[in-house]
C-alpha cells in the first residue's frame, strides 16, 4: 500500500434529485450516489488564506483515483466525518499520465452546505 493510498478514506457522491412537491412544483432532494476513497486536504498556501480571510470558503485539494473522475460542481461526503464538498474544478485537468505507476487525479473543492 502506498501513502497516497494510506492517506484516502471513503467518500460517497451524493446525486441531486428533483422530485414532486405535491403541488405543481419540484423540490430538490440528495440522495446517496458512488463510494469513493480520496485524500481531501485543506489548502494552507497563502492564496487560501488570504481567500479565506476575504470570506470564501476553506479551500480544498481531492485526490481520488481516475476512475472516480470528479466533475464539476459534483457533491460528496467525507464518510469519517459527515463534512460536505462541492468540487470546484474539472477532474480531466490533473491526472497522472498512462504510463505512471500510479493513477490518480486531483480536483479542488470547497466546504459546502446542502440548500435546504
Amino acid at each position: 500500500m502506498s501513502l497516497l493510498q494510506e492517506g484516502m478514506e471513503p467518500c460517497r457522491l451524493l446525486e441531486k434529485k428533483r422530485v414532486p412537491d405535491g403541488e405543481g412544483g419540484l423540490m430538490t432532494s440528495w440522495q446517496d450516489g458512488a463510494e469513493f476513497m480520496a485524500a481531501v486536504v485543506c489548502d494552507q498556501n497563502m492564496e487560501a488564506r488570504v481567500a479565506e480571510k476575504e470570506g470564501v470558503t476553506s479551500l480544498y485539494t481531492v485526490t481520488c483515483a481516475k476512475g472516480a473522475k470528479l466533475d464539476y460542481h459534483d457533491v460528496f461526503k467525507r464518510l469519517g466525518d459527515g463534512k460536505i464538498f462541492r468540487v470546484t474544478s474539472d477532474g480531466d485537468d490533473k491526472k497522472t499520465p498512462e504510463r505512471a505507476s500510479f493513477q490518480v487525479s486531483q480536483v479542488t473543492a470547497e466546504k459546502w452546505e446542502l440548500p435546504v
